[in-house]
């Protein structure tokens, strides 16, 4: 089934993101969230998005206008996502919304429809079994934010079918973005490594190793990484990191995936990064310092 039309369960950080980098490579997209205003306001960040592109000469004004027409927006998920060919959720980083949607989604969408998680670190396999076909449910994590960032990590469950993996490689690429394919695991390829890197860092800010700031400078200009391991996970959000850290700590059963008490306290404090103007850093218009 060629793919031509697309729906998002989930307006926020990553699903707005979603949404935009598909109707820009071409797809109609139907971006659903609990409310029209939650979905509205996705396609509003999508607005700003492009206008950053516009203003640094990446994007001509008129495409703006064509790729905010190519998204409608929808507050129920059956009849949202009906007519799509695939179908990507991207709710917060909890097992049961997360089966409780795919499961409406399998019993609600074409049959070839391709049904895909963009979870950083839940085992795909595990969602599949909330499915009657499991076969069609697929992995594809876009990586934040999604419209600069060109990684997409496709997972490929115990059950998906190849020609579900082909056709979401086929969708990835279409949208300009660079997939890797990766086996079913504890946090997959990125997540484990970038967890693993992230909370390291927090323990040596605990420790007094160094300031956040020297922190990231050092991986940054010593290992040449785009961002550092805190700002990062200031963009990601400390509750998700904090969430999937707990994940992975009672997967792997490895201490060294055990959440540092300083990301338990900042998150008990709402200190949740950049969503919220603070967390390792102070943002002030989208800017950490």
């Amino acid at each position: 089934m060629a793919i031509t039309r697309v729906a998002v369960v989930g307006a926020g950080t990553m699903g707005h993101g979603i949404a935009q980098v598909a109707a820009a490579a071409g797809y109609r997209v139907t971006l659903i969230d609990a409310t029209r205003d939650l979905a509205e306001a996705g396609v509003a960040r999508v607005a700003v998005n492009l206008d950053g592109a516009i203003a640094r000469g990446k994007l001509e004004p008129a495409q703006k206008d064509v790729i905010l027409e190519r998204i409608a927006v929808a507050d129920d998920i059956a009849r949202g996502a009906a007519g799509a060919q695939l179908v990507i959720e991207a709710v917060p980083e909890k097992m049961e919304l997360k089966a409780a949607i795919l499961r409406t989604l399998d019993q609600s969408v074409d049959a070839a429809a391709i049904l895909a998680s963009n979870t950083s670190s839940l085992s795909i396999t595990a969602l599949q079994r909330a499915t009657v076909q499991p076969g069609r449910v697929i992995g594809l994590h876009f990586f934040n934010p999604v419209h600069i960032n060109r990684l997409v990590e496709v997972v490929r469950g115990e059950d998906t079918q190849t020609a579900v993996v082909e056709a979401s490689l086929a969708f990835v690429r279409a949208a300009g973005k660079e997939p890797v394919v990766v086996r079913d695991a504890p946090g997959f390829a990125t997540s484990r490594l970038g967890v693993l890197l992230g909370l390291e860092a927090m323990r040596m800010l605990e420790q007094g190793v160094a300031s956040a700031e020297d922190i990231d400078k050092a991986m940054e200009l010593g290992y040449r990484h785009p961002m550092g391991p805190l700002r990062l996970t200031d963009l990601v959000g400390l509750d998700v990191r904090l969430d999937i850290a707990r994940y992975l700590h009672a997967e792997l059963a490895s201490d060294a995936f055990k959440p540092p008490a300083i990301l338990e306290r900042m998150v008990a404090e709402g200190r949740l990064g950049r969503k919220t103007g603070h967390g390792f850093y102070t943002w002030t218009d989208g800017e950490g310092a």
